[in-house]
């Protein structure tokens, strides 16, 4: 089909002509459910902050049918909205922590992450190299990195 070839005789866009000529729909990813009837609320922030200054939150948010929780990081400044549709996934054996590293500073000196008991994690850093961090009982252990949980702090503001 040629680009005069559009029933009104104008040209089609390039969107219009590439989804007709496709048999196939493009797939909407599916939306995490935390249970069958979920009822996310919004439950309390975290705040973290540097020399008593606020620069950055966690925002937690809470299922009231099956009580999980999920987290969302928010840097001060930043306005993007996040990529993913729905509230974050979050496995059974993982709890939500925020990583602070002692190497950085402002807003990059934290991160939150989803921790699981004991084992290693990937962090990425500022300048976007890959480390790996060991964890012990959901607590990182390193000269460099601390952590504390989300839920371990819900209505405080955490000076890092």
């Amino acid at each position: 089909m040629s680009d005069s070839d559009a029933p009104s005789g104008k040209p089609q866009s390039y969107t219009r002509k590439t989804l007709s000529e496709s048999d196939e729909k493009p797939q909407t990813p599916e939306i995490y459910k935390c249970c069958n009837n979920p009822q996310i609320t919004y439950l309390a922030p975290v705040n973290i902050n540097i020399d008593e200054r606020t620069i950055g939150s966690v925002d937690v948010w809470r299922c009231a049918s099956c009580m999980k929780a999920f987290c969302e990081e928010k840097t001060l400044g930043i306005d993007s909205i996040s990529d993913i549709v729905g509230m974050p996934r979050i496995e059974d054996d993982e709890k939500w922590a925020v990583i602070v590293s002692k190497l950085q500073k402002g807003k990059d000196k934290w991160k939150l992450v989803k921790l699981k008991q004991n084992g290693m994690i990937k962090f990425e850093t500022s300048d976007e190299k890959l480390i790996d961090l060991k964890i012990e009982d959901y607590k990182i252990v390193d000269d460099f990195h601390s952590s504390f949980l989300a839920l371990d702090h819900i209505h405080t503001a955490v000076e890092i």
